[in-house]
Protein backbone atom coordinates (compact mmCIF):
# COMPACT_ATOMS: atom_id res chain seq x y z
CA UNK A 1 0.00 0.00 0.00
CA UNK A 2 0.86 3.64 -0.49
CA UNK A 3 -1.81 5.55 1.37
CA UNK A 4 -5.11 4.03 0.28
CA UNK A 5 -3.70 2.75 -3.00
CA UNK A 6 -2.84 -0.96 -3.30
CA UNK A 7 0.13 -2.04 -5.42
CA UNK A 8 0.99 -5.48 -6.75
CA UNK A 9 4.59 -5.74 -5.58
CA UNK A 10 7.13 -7.04 -8.09
CA UNK A 11 10.64 -8.31 -7.44
CA UNK A 12 12.23 -5.35 -9.23
CA UNK A 13 10.74 -3.03 -6.60
CA UNK A 14 12.33 -4.96 -3.74
CA UNK A 15 15.77 -5.67 -2.32
CA UNK A 16 16.98 -8.52 -0.10
CA UNK A 17 15.70 -7.76 3.39
CA UNK A 18 18.51 -5.76 5.04
CA UNK A 19 20.49 -7.35 7.84
CA UNK A 20 19.08 -6.37 11.23
CA UNK A 21 15.55 -5.86 9.92
CA UNK A 22 12.72 -7.46 11.88
CA UNK A 23 9.57 -9.22 10.69
CA UNK A 24 6.38 -8.35 12.53
CA UNK A 25 2.92 -9.91 12.56
CA UNK A 26 0.05 -7.42 12.63
CA UNK A 27 -2.40 -8.70 15.26
CA UNK A 28 -6.13 -8.77 14.49
CA UNK A 29 -5.63 -7.24 11.05
CA UNK A 30 -6.56 -8.98 7.77
CA UNK A 31 -4.12 -9.34 4.87
CA UNK A 32 -4.94 -7.57 1.62
CA UNK A 33 -3.73 -9.84 -1.18
CA UNK A 34 -3.71 -10.05 -4.96
CA UNK A 35 -5.49 -13.13 -6.26
CA UNK A 36 -3.38 -14.12 -9.27
CA UNK A 37 -6.03 -16.43 -10.72
CA UNK A 38 -8.93 -14.00 -10.37
CA UNK A 39 -6.65 -11.00 -11.06
CA UNK A 40 -8.16 -8.88 -8.32
CA UNK A 41 -7.41 -7.52 -4.84
CA UNK A 42 -9.00 -9.48 -1.96
CA UNK A 43 -9.13 -9.37 1.82
CA UNK A 44 -8.66 -12.76 3.47
CA UNK A 45 -9.08 -13.93 7.06
CA UNK A 46 -8.35 -17.66 6.89
CA UNK A 47 -5.39 -19.62 5.62
CA UNK A 48 -6.46 -20.87 2.16
CA UNK A 49 -4.46 -24.07 2.74
CA UNK A 50 -6.04 -24.65 6.16
CA UNK A 51 -9.41 -22.85 6.55
CA UNK A 52 -9.45 -23.59 10.29
CA UNK A 53 -6.41 -21.39 10.80
CA UNK A 54 -6.52 -17.59 11.00
CA UNK A 55 -4.03 -15.68 8.86
CA UNK A 56 -2.42 -12.30 9.55
CA UNK A 57 -0.42 -9.69 7.62
CA UNK A 58 3.36 -9.53 8.01
CA UNK A 59 5.41 -6.31 7.80
CA UNK A 60 9.11 -5.51 8.05
CA UNK A 61 10.79 -3.00 10.33
CA UNK A 62 13.74 -2.13 8.10
CA UNK A 63 17.23 -1.42 9.37
CA UNK A 64 18.45 2.20 9.68
CA UNK A 65 19.44 3.67 6.33
CA UNK A 66 16.50 2.24 4.39
CA UNK A 67 13.33 4.12 3.49
CA UNK A 68 10.04 2.33 2.84
CA UNK A 69 8.81 2.35 -0.75
CA UNK A 70 5.41 0.96 0.34
CA UNK A 71 3.90 -0.18 3.61
CA UNK A 72 2.29 -3.51 4.41
CA UNK A 73 -1.21 -4.00 2.97
CA UNK A 74 -3.75 -4.74 5.71
CA UNK A 75 -7.40 -4.17 6.50
CA UNK A 76 -8.27 -2.78 9.94
CA UNK A 77 -11.93 -1.88 9.48
CA UNK A 78 -13.68 -1.82 12.84
CA UNK A 79 -10.40 -1.90 14.80
CA UNK A 80 -9.90 1.14 17.01
CA UNK A 81 -6.58 0.12 18.56
CA UNK A 82 -3.43 1.52 16.99
CA UNK A 83 -0.45 -0.58 15.95
CA UNK A 84 2.63 -0.20 18.20
CA UNK A 85 5.12 2.54 17.37
CA UNK A 86 7.08 0.97 14.54
CA UNK A 87 7.16 1.45 10.79
CA UNK A 88 5.46 -1.29 8.76
CA UNK A 89 7.26 -1.80 5.47
CA UNK A 90 5.96 -4.09 2.73
CA UNK A 91 7.79 -7.43 2.62
CA UNK A 92 7.57 -10.58 0.50
CA UNK A 93 9.30 -13.92 0.16
CA UNK A 94 11.34 -14.77 -2.94
CA UNK A 95 12.77 -18.13 -3.92
CA UNK A 96 15.35 -18.14 -1.15
CA UNK A 97 14.83 -15.17 1.13
CA UNK A 98 12.64 -12.34 2.34
CA UNK A 99 12.64 -9.15 0.27
CA UNK A 100 11.81 -5.61 1.40
CA UNK A 101 10.13 -2.88 -0.61
CA UNK A 102 12.80 -0.42 0.53
CA UNK A 103 15.31 2.08 -0.85
CA UNK A 104 18.85 2.40 0.51
CA UNK A 105 19.57 6.05 1.37
CA UNK A 106 22.61 5.76 3.68
CA UNK A 107 25.39 3.16 3.51
CA UNK A 108 27.18 4.23 6.69
CA UNK A 109 27.23 1.34 9.23
CA UNK A 110 26.69 3.69 12.20
CA UNK A 111 23.90 1.55 13.63
CA UNK A 112 24.89 -1.85 12.23
CA UNK A 113 24.48 -4.16 15.22
CA UNK A 114 27.14 -6.51 13.84
CA UNK A 115 29.70 -3.85 14.70
CA UNK A 116 28.52 -3.49 18.31
CA UNK A 117 29.75 -6.55 20.28
CA UNK A 118 27.98 -6.66 23.63
CA UNK A 119 31.13 -7.39 25.63
CA UNK A 120 32.79 -4.30 24.16
CA UNK A 121 29.82 -2.18 25.22
CA UNK A 122 30.00 -3.59 28.76
CA UNK A 123 33.73 -2.89 28.86
CA UNK A 124 33.05 0.69 27.77
CA UNK A 125 30.42 1.09 30.48
CA UNK A 126 32.85 -0.18 33.12
CA UNK A 127 35.53 2.27 31.95
CA UNK A 128 33.12 5.20 32.12
CA UNK A 129 31.91 4.19 35.61
CA UNK A 130 35.48 4.29 36.89
CA UNK A 131 36.41 7.49 35.07
CA UNK A 132 33.20 9.43 35.76
CA UNK A 133 31.57 7.92 38.88
CA UNK A 134 29.40 10.98 39.55
CA UNK A 135 28.16 11.84 36.05
CA UNK A 136 24.40 11.21 36.00
CA UNK A 137 24.14 11.62 32.24
CA UNK A 138 26.58 8.76 31.68
CA UNK A 139 24.56 6.60 34.11
CA UNK A 140 21.46 7.38 32.04
CA UNK A 141 23.26 6.41 28.82
CA UNK A 142 24.24 3.09 30.43
CA UNK A 143 20.54 2.27 30.72
CA UNK A 144 19.98 3.33 27.11
CA UNK A 145 22.79 1.11 25.84
CA UNK A 146 22.29 -1.98 28.02
CA UNK A 147 18.56 -2.03 28.74
CA UNK A 148 16.97 -0.40 25.69
CA UNK A 149 19.62 -1.45 23.18
CA UNK A 150 19.91 2.13 21.89
CA UNK A 151 22.49 2.22 19.06
CA UNK A 152 23.41 5.83 19.86
CA UNK A 153 24.04 4.93 23.49
CA UNK A 154 26.11 1.94 22.41
CA UNK A 155 28.21 4.07 20.09
CA UNK A 156 29.20 6.37 22.95
CA UNK A 157 30.61 3.48 24.97
CA UNK A 158 32.25 2.05 21.86
CA UNK A 159 33.83 5.44 21.00
CA UNK A 160 32.25 5.56 17.55
CA UNK A 161 30.44 8.10 15.37
CA UNK A 162 27.71 10.04 17.23
CA UNK A 163 27.14 10.37 20.99
CA UNK A 164 23.69 11.25 22.41
CA UNK A 165 23.16 14.13 24.85
CA UNK A 166 19.62 13.76 26.28
CA UNK A 167 18.76 16.70 28.51
CA UNK A 168 15.07 17.60 28.50
CA UNK A 169 12.42 16.16 30.81
CA UNK A 170 9.53 17.98 29.09
CA UNK A 171 8.21 18.76 25.63
CA UNK A 172 6.18 21.59 24.10
CA UNK A 173 4.54 19.29 21.53
CA UNK A 174 2.32 16.24 21.86
CA UNK A 175 3.39 14.19 18.85
CA UNK A 176 1.14 11.29 17.89
CA UNK A 177 4.17 9.00 17.56
CA UNK A 178 6.19 10.18 20.57
CA UNK A 179 8.39 7.27 21.68
CA UNK A 180 9.11 8.60 25.18
CA UNK A 181 5.61 9.55 26.39
CA UNK A 182 2.18 8.14 25.49
CA UNK A 183 -1.12 8.64 27.30
CA UNK A 184 -3.74 7.66 24.72
CA UNK A 185 -4.69 5.40 21.78
CA UNK A 186 -3.57 2.22 23.64
CA UNK A 187 0.01 3.12 22.70
CA UNK A 188 3.05 2.37 24.82
CA UNK A 189 6.22 4.49 24.86
CA UNK A 190 9.33 2.61 23.74
CA UNK A 191 11.44 3.86 26.64
CA UNK A 192 11.24 6.08 29.70
CA UNK A 193 12.01 9.77 29.26
CA UNK A 194 15.04 11.12 31.13
CA UNK A 195 13.92 12.08 34.65
CA UNK A 196 16.47 14.81 35.44
CA UNK A 197 18.20 17.70 33.72
CA UNK A 198 21.96 17.13 33.57
CA UNK A 199 24.24 20.02 34.45
CA UNK A 200 26.27 21.86 31.80
CA UNK A 201 29.38 20.25 33.29
CA UNK A 202 27.96 16.73 32.94
CA UNK A 203 26.99 17.42 29.32
CA UNK A 204 30.41 18.87 28.56
CA UNK A 205 32.15 15.85 30.14
CA UNK A 206 30.29 13.43 27.87
CA UNK A 207 30.89 15.60 24.81
CA UNK A 208 34.61 16.17 25.41
CA UNK A 209 35.17 12.50 26.21
CA UNK A 210 33.61 11.56 22.87
CA UNK A 211 35.22 14.30 20.78
CA UNK A 212 38.69 13.60 22.19
CA UNK A 213 38.57 9.90 21.23
CA UNK A 214 36.58 9.84 17.97
CA UNK A 215 37.59 11.11 14.55
CA UNK A 216 34.82 13.13 12.92
CA UNK A 217 32.85 12.98 16.17
CA UNK A 218 29.25 14.16 16.43
CA UNK A 219 27.46 14.92 19.72
CA UNK A 220 23.71 15.51 19.56
CA UNK A 221 21.08 17.04 21.78
CA UNK A 222 17.57 15.73 21.12
CA UNK A 223 17.15 11.99 21.58
CA UNK A 224 14.28 9.51 21.72
CA UNK A 225 14.59 9.30 25.50
CA UNK A 226 13.83 12.97 26.12
CA UNK A 227 11.45 15.79 25.36
CA UNK A 228 12.31 18.87 23.31
CA UNK A 229 15.91 19.94 24.00
CA UNK A 230 15.20 23.64 23.41
CA UNK A 231 13.10 23.58 26.60
CA UNK A 232 16.38 22.85 28.44
CA UNK A 233 18.07 25.89 26.87
CA UNK A 234 19.42 27.06 30.24
CA UNK A 235 21.82 24.11 30.33
CA UNK A 236 22.38 23.72 26.58
CA UNK A 237 23.91 27.16 26.04
CA UNK A 238 26.48 26.99 28.86
CA UNK A 239 27.29 23.37 27.97
CA UNK A 240 28.10 24.35 24.36
CA UNK A 241 30.26 27.23 25.62
CA UNK A 242 32.16 24.86 27.94
CA UNK A 243 32.80 22.47 25.05
CA UNK A 244 33.94 25.20 22.69
CA UNK A 245 36.19 26.71 25.39
CA UNK A 246 38.11 23.41 25.38
CA UNK A 247 38.02 22.46 21.69
CA UNK A 248 36.87 23.57 18.27
CA UNK A 249 36.79 19.96 17.08
CA UNK A 250 33.69 17.80 16.71
CA UNK A 251 30.22 18.61 15.42
CA UNK A 252 27.69 19.82 18.00
CA UNK A 253 24.25 19.02 16.62
CA UNK A 254 20.71 19.77 17.77
CA UNK A 255 17.84 17.40 16.92
CA UNK A 256 14.77 19.53 17.54
CA UNK A 257 11.25 20.56 16.66
CA UNK A 258 12.73 24.07 16.16
CA UNK A 259 9.95 25.64 18.19
CA UNK A 260 11.91 28.42 19.92
CA UNK A 261 13.74 30.59 17.37
CA UNK A 262 15.29 32.96 19.93
CA UNK A 263 16.96 30.01 21.65
CA UNK A 264 18.18 28.65 18.31
CA UNK A 265 19.75 32.04 17.59
CA UNK A 266 21.63 32.03 20.90
CA UNK A 267 22.82 28.43 20.53
CA UNK A 268 24.20 29.24 17.08
CA UNK A 269 26.16 32.12 18.62
CA UNK A 270 27.43 29.82 21.39
CA UNK A 271 28.96 27.33 18.94
CA UNK A 272 26.25 24.98 17.66
CA UNK A 273 27.26 23.54 14.27
CA UNK A 274 24.13 21.89 12.88
CA UNK A 275 20.41 21.54 13.42
CA UNK A 276 18.10 18.74 12.37
CA UNK A 277 14.42 19.67 12.33
CA UNK A 278 11.78 16.96 12.64
CA UNK A 279 8.89 17.29 10.18
CA UNK A 280 6.18 14.93 9.02
CA UNK A 281 5.05 17.53 6.48
CA UNK A 282 6.04 20.97 5.24
CA UNK A 283 2.37 21.97 5.06
CA UNK A 284 1.28 23.70 8.30
CA UNK A 285 -2.10 21.96 8.76
CA UNK A 286 -0.63 18.50 8.25
CA UNK A 287 2.31 19.35 10.51
CA UNK A 288 0.03 20.55 13.30
CA UNK A 289 -2.16 17.44 13.08
CA UNK A 290 0.79 15.15 13.85
CA UNK A 291 3.06 17.26 16.11
CA UNK A 292 0.17 18.93 17.98
CA UNK A 293 2.31 21.84 19.28
CA UNK A 294 1.33 23.24 22.64
CA UNK A 295 3.06 26.60 22.68
CA UNK A 296 4.34 27.34 19.20
CA UNK A 297 3.27 27.44 15.55
CA UNK A 298 4.73 26.13 12.30
CA UNK A 299 5.82 29.70 11.61
CA UNK A 300 8.19 29.43 14.59
CA UNK A 301 9.81 26.40 12.99
CA UNK A 302 10.45 28.47 9.88
CA UNK A 303 11.95 31.30 11.97
CA UNK A 304 14.32 28.83 13.65
CA UNK A 305 15.49 27.49 10.30
CA UNK A 306 16.06 31.03 9.06
CA UNK A 307 18.01 31.88 12.22
CA UNK A 308 20.32 28.89 11.74
CA UNK A 309 20.83 29.65 8.06
CA UNK A 310 21.60 33.31 8.89
CA UNK A 311 24.53 31.94 10.92
CA UNK A 312 25.58 29.66 8.04
CA UNK A 313 24.71 26.54 10.01
CA UNK A 314 24.05 23.15 8.44
CA UNK A 315 20.30 22.46 8.47
CA UNK A 316 18.75 19.09 7.74
CA UNK A 317 15.18 17.91 8.04
CA UNK A 318 14.26 14.71 9.79
CA UNK A 319 11.54 13.87 7.27
CA UNK A 320 9.12 11.30 8.71
CA UNK A 321 8.10 9.29 5.67
CA UNK A 322 4.83 7.45 5.03
CA UNK A 323 4.35 6.21 1.43
CA UNK A 324 1.19 7.59 -0.10
CA UNK A 325 1.41 10.83 1.87
CA UNK A 326 5.06 11.88 1.71
CA UNK A 327 5.22 11.12 -2.03
CA UNK A 328 1.83 12.64 -2.85
CA UNK A 329 1.52 15.40 -5.44
CA UNK A 330 0.76 18.24 -3.03
CA UNK A 331 3.28 17.27 -0.38
CA UNK A 332 6.05 16.89 -2.95
CA UNK A 333 5.22 20.24 -4.54
CA UNK A 334 5.37 21.88 -1.11
CA UNK A 335 8.63 20.08 -0.28
CA UNK A 336 10.37 21.33 -3.43
CA UNK A 337 9.36 24.90 -2.64
CA UNK A 338 10.43 24.48 1.00
CA UNK A 339 13.92 23.18 0.11
CA UNK A 340 14.43 25.93 -2.45
CA UNK A 341 13.19 28.74 -0.20
CA UNK A 342 15.12 27.83 2.95
CA UNK A 343 18.23 26.30 1.34
CA UNK A 344 18.01 23.02 3.23
CA UNK A 345 21.31 21.13 3.25
CA UNK A 346 20.06 17.58 3.81
CA UNK A 347 17.03 15.33 4.03
CA UNK A 348 17.26 12.50 6.53
CA UNK A 349 14.71 10.03 5.23
CA UNK A 350 13.17 8.41 8.31
CA UNK A 351 10.30 5.95 8.25
CA UNK A 352 7.37 7.20 10.32
CA UNK A 353 6.92 4.96 13.37
CA UNK A 354 3.15 5.08 13.52
CA UNK A 355 0.17 3.04 12.35
CA UNK A 356 0.20 3.87 8.60
CA UNK A 357 -3.53 3.29 8.00
CA UNK A 358 -4.51 5.51 10.92
CA UNK A 359 -1.99 8.15 9.84
CA UNK A 360 -3.16 8.25 6.22
CA UNK A 361 -6.80 8.42 7.32
CA UNK A 362 -5.98 11.41 9.54
CA UNK A 363 -4.09 13.24 6.80
CA UNK A 364 -6.88 12.57 4.27
CA UNK A 365 -9.34 14.33 6.58
CA UNK A 366 -7.18 17.44 6.52
CA UNK A 367 -6.65 17.67 2.77
CA UNK A 368 -6.71 15.57 -0.39
CA UNK A 369 -2.99 15.38 -1.15
CA UNK A 370 -3.39 14.11 -4.69
CA UNK A 371 -2.14 10.93 -6.32
CA UNK A 372 0.89 8.94 -5.20
CA UNK A 373 4.06 9.60 -7.22
CA UNK A 374 6.37 6.97 -5.72
CA UNK A 375 9.15 7.33 -3.15
CA UNK A 376 11.86 6.47 -5.67
CA UNK A 377 10.48 9.04 -8.10
CA UNK A 378 10.52 11.93 -5.64
CA UNK A 379 14.02 11.09 -4.36
CA UNK A 380 15.31 10.94 -7.95
CA UNK A 381 13.63 14.21 -8.87
CA UNK A 382 14.98 15.98 -5.79
CA UNK A 383 18.48 14.76 -6.66
CA UNK A 384 18.13 16.24 -10.16
CA UNK A 385 16.56 19.51 -9.01
CA UNK A 386 18.93 20.12 -6.08
CA UNK A 387 22.37 18.64 -6.87
CA UNK A 388 23.81 19.94 -3.60
CA UNK A 389 21.09 18.40 -1.42
CA UNK A 390 22.37 15.49 0.67
CA UNK A 391 20.15 12.41 1.02
CA UNK A 392 20.84 10.20 4.02
CA UNK A 393 19.80 8.94 7.41
CA UNK A 394 22.46 9.99 9.97
CA UNK A 395 23.67 13.36 11.22
CA UNK A 396 26.89 14.03 9.31
CA UNK A 397 30.21 15.14 10.73
CA UNK A 398 31.04 18.61 9.45
CA UNK A 399 34.78 18.47 10.22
Amino acid sequence: MSGNTPFVLKKGETIPMPHGSELMMLPNRRPIVYNIIKKKIEIIEDNPFDPKEKIFPVAVFNSPGYVNRHFCAYDDEGIKDFLPLFSYGAVGFGKNSFRSAAILVDREPRQDLRQMPHKNIVNGVNRMQKKYPDNRLIRHLETCALQYGCPAGKNFFLKRYEAPLPTSTVCNANCLGCISLQTQNNLCACQDRISFTPSPEEIAQVSLEHISHVKKAVVSFGQGCEGEPLTAFKVLEPAIKLIRKKTDKGTINLNTNASLPDHVEQLCRAGLNSMRVSLNSVRPDCYHAYFRPRSYEFSDVIKSIQAAKNHNKFVSINYLNCPGFTDSQKEFAALKKFIDTYHINMIQWRNLNFDPNKYCDLMAKIEDSGRTLGMDIIIDQLTALFPGLIHGYFNPSLV
